[in-house]
């Protein structure tokens, strides 16, 4: 079973895209093919406001900086669109303390 994953991991041969569906409120990214999926879910907690609120990569993907590019993004987004963010992801909580940009900050509710 541990050499079906490591092989999972060796396929991902194209750069990773990160997909907003506004609608689903998440961000996903393709991993080998269309089969599995890194992703990473929100809510709308208020008009401006959006909850951050689980990242989620399947296990044989994990360890290879997959989720920092859902966390980016999502950041990216509240950003852009000047919302303001709760923090419920453990994972997106690390990403905001290792990647401290200032425009980052001024939109975290704490």
């Amino acid at each position: 079973m541990a050499q079906a994953a490591q092989m999972n991991v060796n396929e991902i041969s194209t750069p990773l895209r990160v997909e907003h569906d506004k609608k689903r409120r998440q961000f996903t990214i393709r991993l080998n093919g269309s089969h599995d999926r890194a992703v990473l879910l929100y809510e709308y907690v208020g008009k401006k406001t959006v909850d951050l609120q689980h990242t989620e990569v399947p296990d044989a993907f994990r360890g290879r900086g997959i989720a920092k590019h859902l966390a980016k993004a999502a950041m990216d987004f509240v950003v852009e669109e000047d919302l303001k963010a709760h923090l419920t992801c453990w994972y997106i909580q690390k990403y905001v303390k290792e990647n401290p940009h200032p425009q980052y900050l001024e939109h975290i509710i704490h």
